[in-house]
């Protein structure tokens, strides 16, 4: 029998570990280490008192017909309304025989996809839709200079060498320096135009307003609508007890299946010989080193860390690896009585809140980058979701910095202290509690060494017993289905028995598998 040793029990690595033990039961004997001693990596759920925070923010929507398959399988789709529906009289389509919501906890959830930017105290769809209503709010003098903007950028495109030039081909200068300039140097820490177009490539794909327009039409019953851009959805699936609750179903399953999950094991070196195989990890635990052998090995670790604990690496390939930049990340939860922002959509919502899964916050002036509002992912999340609001506030920043370093206390001071002066709660709104979170390496960076990453991959992939799978494990900016979908191809080559790993880092990148594909009605 066959030794699996896989490094992280995030989304990548247990369903690696869990499609091996499915796909072959008794050819192989796996064992996953993670290095905290939670599961699901940034997709885990934290609860709070009751409260539960996703940490992050995960919409489970796909065009992989593979995944969408595997999560409904994992968790089964509700075929009875939600607490929040049934109590709002909201329709949803419903799965013929799903489990009810009330009454199973293994169940995923169909939710509204509302998303929308706060500028200058005032809402916008994200992406920002060609309505009245955008007109009004941006007034028109600045529609008619975003609309020259953008027939200016149609007739002369810009070298797409960095990512500023990227978005003012697809939106214009002007749309640009108003919803992504200021928003992305938040996310990053860096001005779009010092980072890589690479980004804007991966998560913008075809979206641009051409893209906007045709969606438009689309939806008023011209073209074709079999087509969709991911970020253009309207509905998405979503954990009764958010991301992380499948993550931990996952686990059990795995376990079930004969896998074996060590937790607070952090990995610190990775063992090759002159045959380009790895033979072994040392893991610490509770202070003390242990060396792993195995056959074969999958890393979800960063790369920076993989790579900085090999043996015997070049010189180039470990200043490329040392030279990867990651995005640290903080999210403060609070509980509140009420939001200050009114709800003027026809969408109805206990409370009357406003119906955001997400409010992207792009006033300069405040550090926040992103408010999660708890009881539109799921109602469950949320003790009380009558008569509570239960949101997320998302710092970016950076490991060992000044806001990282900050207390508990002084964080959640400072976060209340920014939505006040935004108008989102009122000045003398009771906090009724609070919670920290902090996150290292949450999101790969694409500057400094990263345009150099290709050796880097290179190199790796020499190693013919080495899978490198999911968001750190490919320094790349995946969402939770594209982690998963690395990991498919990983277990496909195992089971093969191919060593060329191209189809494994190809996910994520290839223009078709995006943009192109439809829409699978699962």
């Amino acid at each position: 029998m066959k030794q699996v040793v896989i490094i992280g029990a995030g989304p990548a690595g247990l369903t690696a570990g869990y499609e091996l033990l499915r796909q072959a039961p008794g050819e192989y004997e796996v064992t996953i280490y993670e290095e905290s001693d939670a599961i699901g990596g940034i997709s885990r759920t934290v609860n709070h008192h009751g409260n539960r925070m996703d940490i992050g923010g995960h919409r489970f929507f796909s065009k992989d017909k593979e995944v969408m398959q595997w999560w409904q399988k994992m968790m089964p789709r509700q075929g009875r309304p939600s607490f929040d529906d049934r109590k709002l009289r909201r329709k949803k389509q419903l799965s013929p025989g799903g489990p009810d919501p009330d009454k199973t906890d293994r169940v995923m959830l169909v939710r509204n996809r509302v998303s929308r930017i706060y500028y200058k105290h005032k809402f916008f769809d994200y992406p920002v839709s060609m309505k009245w209503d955008t007109i009004k709010n941006m007034g028109f003098g600045t529609t008619m200079a975003a609309g020259f903007s953008y027939l200016g950028s149609c007739i002369s495109k810009l070298p797409e060498d960095s990512l500023e030039n990227f978005y003012v081909n697809r939106f214009g200068r002007k749309l640009y320096s108003m919803f992504f300039e200021g928003y992305t140097e938040k996310l990053w820490g860096r001005h779009p135009s010092e980072i890589s177009a690479d980004w804007g490539a991966q998560r913008v794909k075809g979206l641009s307003i051409l893209a906007v327009i045709k969606d438009m039409f689309t939806k008023l019953g011209f073209g074709d609508q079999s087509h969709v851009e991911t970020s253009l959805i309207e509905e998405f699936y979503y954990p009764k007890f958010g991301p992380g609750q499948l993550w931990e179903i996952t686990a059990k399953e795995f376990e079930k299946l004969g896998g074996k999950i060590v937790k607070n094991a952090k990995v610190t070196k990775i063992r090759t010989n002159a045959s380009d195989t790895v033979e072994s990890i040392v893991i610490e635990q509770d202070g003390e080193e242990k060396t792993v052998t195995g056959d074969i090995f999958i890393s979800s670790m960063p790369v920076k860390d993989l790579v900085a604990g090999m043996n015997d690496v070049p010189a180039r390939e470990a200043k490329i690896a040392a030279g990867l930049p990651y995005r640290d990340f903080v999210t403060v939860g609070l509980l509140l009585e009420k939001l200050e922002l009114k709800n003027q959509t026809a969408i109805r919502t206990l409370g009357n809140i406003v119906p955001d899964c997400w409010i992207y916050v792009q006033d300069t002036g405040v550090k926040l980058g992103r408010i999660q509002v708890f009881n539109n992912w799921s109602p469950y999340m949320v003790k009380d979701p009558e008569h509570r609001v239960w949101i997320g506030l998302e710092y970016f920043c950076a490991e060992g910095d000044r806001f990282w370093n900050l207390t508990d206390k002084q964080c959640i001071v400072f976060a209340v202290k920014e939505l006040r002066k935004m108008g989102v709660i009122a000045p003398d709104a009771k906090i009724l509690d609070a919670h920290r979170e902090k996150v290292k390496k949450a999101y790969p960076a694409y500057f400094d060494t990263y345009d150099e990453i290709d050796t880097l991959i290179s190199y790796l992939n020499r190693f013919g017993n080495l899978f490198c799978v999911g968001r750190n494990g490919q320094h790349r900016y995946n969402n939770m289905d594209h982690s998963m979908a690395t990991s498919f191809e990983a277990v496909k080559n195992i089971l093969s028995g191919t060593t060329d790993k191209t189809n494994v880092w190809n996910v994520n990148t290839e223009k078709e598998y995006h943009e192109t594909a439809k829409e699978e009605k699962a």
